[in-house]
């Protein structure tokens, strides 16, 4: 049995290919402004990748931000309940998942056998998501690729009291008129999000052990904001950041 999950998010459409139960590859491409060809490339690179016909699969599923576009899906399902199963498949001891995403984040508490039994999620504020770290690294001119590595070498990461990006954009024009060093500036944001979405994270409340999806998943310095903020160890899973196509492909599979 051969199923697809393509997950759509703001920035990056990810797509994962689920062989007789066993995922067999993965795909990650820029979503663009047209979200129903950015599904239809992945899906075809991927089938192409691994010449797979697309006559010979048996379903899709779409998941995320712009999963309502994909036409050609047999069913979407919410990026809560698709993160959920694609980590289970990942780490079955994970029992609360934070997913940062470029527009939303979200941590989904867990039971034992993977299901939702709980979720807090912010939808409505730029803040504590990918989004925020794109303006941020906007303003200060550096590649959101090294932010993470940057800010590990800060000796007095600076304070970022305001939660608005807009707010918090000005907050650090100003350190930067004031001479703040760049790794500083970028330590302070990394410890507003990890401050953000602990908040947000504690309402399901947390529970050990704790994994982290999406892409900023792959900022060490949030991920090490969120460990200081949280007091909690935080997993990084394998496949992070196409987590969520990975449960739509379990899911489309029945392998949940």
């Amino acid at each position: 049995m051969i199923t697809i999950g393509i997950d759509v998010g703001s920035n990056t459409t990810k797509a994962a290919f689920l062989k007789d139960g066993t995922i067999a590859g993965t795909l990650l491409i820029p979503t663009g402004y047209n979200a129903r060809q950015a599904a239809e490339k992945v899906f075809h690179d991927l089938l192409s990748k691994h010449q797979v016909s697309r006559d010979i699969v048996d379903r899709v599923i779409a998941t995320g931000y712009g999963r309502n576009s994909i036409d050609f899906a047999d069913k979407t399902i919410t990026e809560i309940t698709c993160h959920a199963v694609g980590a289970h498949y990942q780490d079955r001891r994970v029992r609360t998942v934070i997913d940062i995403g470029g527009q939303d984040s979200k941590a989904i508490a867990l039971d034992d056998s993977g299901r939702v039994m709980d979720f807090a999620m912010n939808d409505k504020c730029a803040a504590g998501t990918g989004r925020f770290l794109e303006v941020m690294a906007r303003a200060l001119e550096v590649d959101l690729d090294v932010f993470g590595e940057m800010s590990l070498k800060a000796d007095a990461p600076a304070a970022i009291s305001s939660l608005c990006t807009v707010f918090a954009e000005s907050e650090v024009i100003s350190l930067i008129s004031k001479g703040e060093k760049r790794e500083n500036i970028i330590a302070g944001i990394h410890d507003a999000i990890g401050a953000r979405v602990t908040a947000m994270a504690n309402r399901i409340p947390l529970v050990d052990p704790v994994c982290m999806t999406g892409g900023v998943a792959r900022n060490v310095g949030v991920v090490k904001a969120l460990q200081k903020n949280s007091g909690r160890d935080i997993k990084v899973l394998k496949l992070a950041q196409v987590n969520g196509a990975i449960g739509a492909a379990l899911i489309a599979a029945d392998k949940t």
